[in-house]
């Protein structure tokens, strides 16, 4: 029997059968199906977390108070943390290699213009946040470039909180209250949306002394720092951890790359994606048992057949191919329509739900196909073998 016979003879086994070869198509397709769509919701979701994350930038390092470590001492003994001060951040700027620093103080208090008020987040921050955190302002400008102890009462509005108190006349050159203290507006930022759910809109930025002052801190909650380009996250966190040693005299801090943020985040969005991508294989398996079950009713009923096949020269290979070959073809032409039926869901949830985003990881597709060709062949080999075990004078009387 030559390959044109097997491929002609399986065609025309899978069309005589019409409803049980859709069937068979359809428990593999709806498995492919749910295999490219989880694993599209899911490395859409990915990508989107980490679109959010790396919006500030990826050269950041960010230096914390307090030390994060597990020791054999009672914690009163080694309790010696210092606070971190404007001298600090001074010290890190003077580094070879850092191109800007942001001191952080964060909290939460009322901001009134008129009668209008709203409770949101007090960001205390230095002048370099536009460099530093890549933020824009919309009208006005940032904060100015005051000596961090006497620094002027100024303030910047997030366009939230710009239009919630504002509407639609300009707050500039207004005087705002936060708190109990009177900041004059000088600008307002450029929207930002959220960022892994802290709107960024909703904030009032003021000077990271003031802002000290009124949440009665002693030192900076964070100093982020922006090194220059090309250079290694971890060659800057050594100069960064050397000089507050030596400022501190113990590494009572912590310090936090934007590489490691992004490895640990990485992590557990891939774990994600694979739990999704499992859920989706299990539907075809499912798929899979659907061809076993249906190629061994195939070769039951097909049993004169194959006895008359071998009768006329068709050996036990041959036999065993024709039934592995329907089951390929079945699983592939399922798994193709499946593939083509997930992406079209994806691209529909992206076009209508913007919210959800998507993208179909062609790779895990290609992947996809080839699992639901292996399914196909795994579970066509039992059926196929017991067809080609069968001998031909046997085959012959079950007709």
């Amino acid at each position: 029997m030559l390959l044109g016979d097997l491929v002609r003879l399986s065609i025309n086994s899978l069309l005589s059968q019409r409803l049980r070869s859709l069937l068979t198509l359809l428990g593999i397709g709806v498995g492919i199906t749910s295999v490219v769509l989880l694993t599209s919701i899911g490395e859409g979701v990915h990508r989107f977390t980490l679109d959010e994350f790396t919006q500030f930038g990826s050269n950041l390092v960010a230096v914390n108070p307090g030390r994060t470590t597990t020791a054999g001492v009672s914690g009163a003994l080694i309790n010696t943390v210092r606070p971190l001060t404007f001298a600090d951040e001074e010290a890190i700027k003077r580094l070879p290699g850092v191109t800007g620093t942001v001191s952080v103080v964060q909290g939460n208090a009322a901001v009134s213009f008129g009668k209008r008020i709203r409770r949101t987040t007090v960001l205390g921050t230095g002048p370099a946040v536009g460099e530093v955190w890549r933020m824009g302002v919309a009208i006005g400008r940032f904060l100015p470039d005051d000596e961090p102890r006497s620094a002027r009462s100024f303030t910047v509005l997030g366009s939230k909180v710009a239009d919630e108190l504002f509407r639609d006349s300009s707050p500039l050159g207004r005087f705002v209250r936060i708190g109990d203290e009177r900041y004059r507006v000088i600008g307002v930022m450029e929207s930002k949306g959220q960022m892994l759910g802290f709107d960024l809109d909703d904030a009032v930025y003021i000077p990271t002394s003031r802002a000290m002052a009124m949440f009665n801190l002693e030192g900076l909650m964070e100093i982020d720092v922006l090194y220059r380009e090309g250079l290694a996250s971890r060659s800057i966190a050594e100069r960064v951890k050397k000089v507050l040693i030596d400022r501190h005299g113990s590494e009572d801090f912590t310090i936090t790359t934007q590489d490691e943020m992004l490895k640990v985040l990485g992590s557990v969005l891939d774990i994600l994606t694979l739990a999704v991508g499992g859920l989706g294989a299990i539907s075809l398996l499912v798929g899979g048992v659907g061809i076993l079950t249906i190629m061994t009713i195939a070769v039951h009923e097909r049993t004169p057949e194959i006895g008359l096949l071998r009768a006329i020269g068709a050996d036990r290979r041959q036999i065993m191919l024709l039934f592995l070959g329907e089951a390929v073809v079945l699983a592939g032409i399922g798994g193709l329509a499946g593939l083509l039926t997930g992406a079209g869901i994806a691209w529909l949830l992206t076009t209508f739900l913007p919210a959800l985003p998507t993208h179909t990881p062609w790779q895990y597709a290609l992947y996809a196909e080839l699992l639901a060709a292996t399914i196909g062949l795994l579970a066509g080999i039992l059926p196929a073998a017991h067809a080609a075990r069968l001998h031909p004078v046997e085959a012959l009387r079950t007709e």
